[in-house]
């Protein structure tokens, strides 16, 4: 079958309630121990879309097979253009090139959203996680040590970056005079 890139509705929070719920009680790359419910996933989705921001889905003949999104990397205001990325793929599917379908297509639209940076803040240090973000062109920006404990054990946390559209090269289309200006130097 072929994967379909759409973007998230509310009638996909069980499947990626599910999904997720796997990562948490299994995985490293969340520090969440306990898994949100499908009504907190639904309104997760609608939070991210209704500020404009990418939520993708992934299907194979209607079934969600995998997500990712993208929110505003910290709340203050300069941090506007800067956006982060999650990703999460169904266990039985992972390997098979959904991640990086799913990752190119939130690059394209996180570019279309106005987002000019992205980052991945990868926790466990997951090396798959790592390598699909390598393979999409994202740069190691940064390693914290010890930064979470789960699965009795610390986890590091790895920072990806990369540059979408002009990147740093421009100021945004619609930042304030004061952000254009401190921008383009002195």
């Amino acid at each position: 079958m072929t994967l379909a890139v759409r973007s998230a509705t509310s009638q996909d929070a069980e499947a990626i309630a599910a999904i997720y719920a796997h990562h948490v009680l299994h995985g490293t790359a969340t520090y969440e121990i306990v898994p949100p419910t499908p009504a907190e996933t639904q309104d997760k989705i609608l939070h991210i879309t209704g500020r404009g921001w990418p939520f993708l889905v992934g299907c194979e003949g209607g079934e969600v097979t995998g997500y990712c999104y993208a929110t505003q990397f910290r709340d203050r205001p300069a941090y506007a253009y800067a956006c982060e990325d999650s990703i999460y793929i169904a266990q039985e599917r992972r390997g098979q090139g959904v991640g990086k379908s799913l990752l190119t297509a939130l690059l394209t639209a996180a570019e279309e959203a106005g987002f000019r940076q992205m980052i991945a803040v990868i926790g466990g240090a997951e090396p798959a996680s790592i390598a699909l973000h390598t393979a999409c062109g994202f740069v190691e920006a940064g390693r914290l040590a010890a930064m979470g404990w789960k699965h009795q054990r610390w986890l590091d946390n790895v920072y990806m970056q990369i540059a979408l559209g002009d990147g740093a090269s421009s100021p945004p289309i619609h930042a304030q005079p004061d952000q254009a200006r401190s921008m383009q130097g002195p």
